[in-house]
């Protein structure tokens, strides 16, 4: 139960009124709850002369462009107001306003507001002041809104900026050692809800918010607040960044940790803060509030409607020439949480439909490109499952329940656009879907056999990717365990998967030039990734089975085998350049056939490319030659015969 009256009591501007209307203002106000994912109304929609008063929960508020795009402008958490821009005039509403959790609301009908603004000056002035600095920042948004088209000119690319460049300075802090009360006294007089926490060099401890205060102070019942320090309620999982950081940088980590603010410091001293607002003004495509869109859909369509806003990131980075590392990380990570989020999902369901729960602990693996964290549009899938062994007698039943689950899961990431795989390696696939023991069985099969049986070879190059993305992750290392060990023990299988890699070599001439097709429907055209990527993936993935390196990135396996001494530091240079290379032709070229309503396919006409493009892919294709000649030597399967 809200008791009303005390709840408009303790906030301005309400708090400002005569106890008198306060009680009136009361029995004139209904409560409403709505459920996350909610519209409560949608931009053009007719005013419904109604202030929005939150009392528990957040809402955000878009904007639609000409094009029909969503940008999220801005927030409405506990104690916030929505609704205002058009409570006076009546006018349709300029934005949309959504749930991002359960919503409770007050419902202020507009003549009660129109009564007090009319009485009483304080609530007017706080009143129209709000008003005026929501219609400028909305109005901001919208001149400032950019066309992210992949093709589009970008002044001043977005990821070239640095930290220290859109930061805010100087930052409300309070020390560790202060009492709650003086930094209550602190948020109330800035009129903020959070304040930076540090020691007395200045160093970021954590934050202190006024949730914080009230689930650890007042919830618990505590009087003795006066005795209570700010360290002993503050929450300690504050993330930091370099202010010489770039954008990107931020992006990502925003996206990772799912937070609000990130501390800005030099050396270990804080010196500003970021939040995910000054980002999203920064750059007014909203997209880092996709992984909390994520986060709140309760259904397969919602999620499939958000995964089509993570396209429109992929186009933003490359008009923004984000570096390619860092759109492979930010893209996995976003398709990172689509698969969890769909998995959960599905896990519900089968809850729903009397299977329960997962009967043992299991771990969901992703392979292939999304394996190696070099998805970048939505492909195949490729995907496993690794599930703890069952008891005696219950193989079957557990067997049973993933072999739905995992069907379930396929079934709604073709959904959400991750189509299924022609070949079937997808988890449900009883081959691609097994307990830990029957996993090291299979592994070994395949090591064993790899020489007699060319199949097992490609089955180990489509395993020997696989990265854990959902539950158990000690199933993936223990897998991986095993694989290290029988790859020590059959010695052979990297000079066999070597062997496999060199029956195709990259389309390059006796003088350099660039080898395409002559004829058929790709006639004048390379494919990027059979060409020439694949060979970088491979080879690396030997060398790094070779020295047991579980790192399953291309970028990360080459930055580890430089740490290992595998190859030398001017291949590995010139490989990672090569691969970088070839992923953003290949991105371009993607994006730009998607766009065109045609599939991606990897292929690039080389006589559409300039002089300079012809070049820079005749010296990746180079690079590429070198290091299949570098992974035979190594890996030479002569002395084997």
């Amino acid at each position: 139960m809200i008791d009303v009256a005390q709840l408009l009591l303790s906030v301005p501007p309400f708090m400002s009124l005569p106890g008198t209307e306060i009680e009136n203002l009361a029995t004139r106000v209904s409560i409403n709850t709505y459920p996350s994912g909610t519209y409560i109304f949608r931009q053009g929609d007719e005013s419904t002369n109604t202030l929005y008063f939150i009392v528990n929960g957040s809402a955000d508020v878009l904007v639609s462009n000409d094009d029909g795009i969503d940008t999220i402008v801005s927030h409405r958490d506990k104690y916030d107001y929505f609704g205002e821009t058009v409570l006076l005039t009546g006018e349709h509403y300029p934005g949309t306003v959504r749930t991002r959790e359960e919503l409770t609301c007050l419902l202020i009908p507009s003549l009660e507001v129109e009564r007090l603004v009319g009485q009483f000056p304080e609530f007017s002035g706080y009143f129209t002041t709000t008003l005026l600095d929501r219609m400028r920042s909305l109005y901001e948004e919208i001149v400032n809104e950019q066309s992210f088209d992949a093709y589009s000119h970008v002044d001043t690319p977005l990821f070239r900026k640095r930290i220290s460049e859109i930061m805010s300075t100087p930052v409300v802090t309070c020390l560790s050692t202060d009492n709650v009360i003086k930094a209550a006294g602190i948020m109330s007089e800035k009129k903020i809800s959070a304040v930076v926490v540090t020691d007395e060099q200045s160093r970021p401890l954590g934050m202190l918010s006024s949730n914080d205060l009230t689930r650890k102070i007042i919830a618990q019942g505590i009087s003795n607040y006066g005795n209570v320090n700010v360290g002993a309620v503050m929450s300690g999982n504050l993330v930091s960044i370099q202010a010489e950081s770039f954008y990107h940088q931020a992006l990502l980590s925003v996206a990772k940790n799912q937070i609000k603010h990130l501390a800005v410091t030099r050396g270990d001293r804080l010196v500003g803060i970021v939040t995910t607002a000054d980002l999203i003004k920064t750059r007014s495509t909203g997209s880092l509030l996709v992984t909390h869109d994520i986060e709140s859909q309760r259904s397969l369509e919602g999620l499939a409607m958000v995964g089509r806003e993570v396209d429109n990131i992929l186009n933003a980075l490359v008009a923004e020439k984000a570096p390619v590392p860092e759109i492979l990380n930010i893209m996995s990570e976003f398709h990172d949480r689509l698969t969890r989020r769909v998995i959960h999902l599905c896990e519900d369901e089968m809850v729903s439909r009397g299977r329960g729960i997962p009967p043992v602990e299991y771990c969901w693996i992703n392979m292939g490109s999304a394996g190696r964290r070099e998805q970048t549009l939505r492909t195949d899938q490729d995907n496993a499952v690794i599930y703890a062994d069952p008891q005696p007698g219950e193989e079957e039943q557990v067997k049973q329940y993933f072999h739905e689950l995992t069907a379930l899961i396929n079934d709604g990431l073709e959904k959400c656009g991750f189509v299924k795989c022609p070949g079937n390696v997808m988890a449900s696939n009883p081959m691609w879907c097994r307990s830990l023991t029957e996993w090291f069985a299979a592994v070994r099969k395949w090591g064993e056999g790899a020489g007699r049986n060319t199949d097992y070879v490609r089955t180990l190059t489509i395993l020997l990717d696989f990265r854990p993305v959902y539950g158990d992750f000690d199933l993936s290392t223990a897998l991986w365990d095993e694989v290290f060990a029988i790859c020590r023990e059959y010695v052979a299988i990297t000079h066999f998967l070597t062997q496999d890699d060199m029956k195709a070599r990259v389309p390059i001439s006796m003088w350099g030039g660039l080898q395409a097709s002559k004829s058929g429907p790709y006639k004048d055209q390379i494919n990027l990734k059979n060409a020439a990527s694949v060979h970088i993936v491979n080879c690396m993935r030997i060398f790094a089975l070779s020295r047991g390196l579980i790192n399953t990135s291309t970028f990360g396996r080459l930055k580890s085998l430089a740490r290992n001494g595998a190859l030398n530091n001017d291949d590995i240079d010139f490989i990672r350049a090569a691969f970088e290379t070839l992923l953003m032709f290949r991105i371009r070229e993607n994006i730009k056939k998607v766009k065109r309503g045609k599939k991606a396919n990897d292929y690039v006409n080389v006589f559409k490319l300039t002089k300079r493009e012809r070049q820079i892919l005749r010296d990746a294709f180079s690079a590429v030659s070198r290091l299949q000649k570098l992974t035979s030597a190594e890996f030479n399967i002569m002395w084997l015969r």
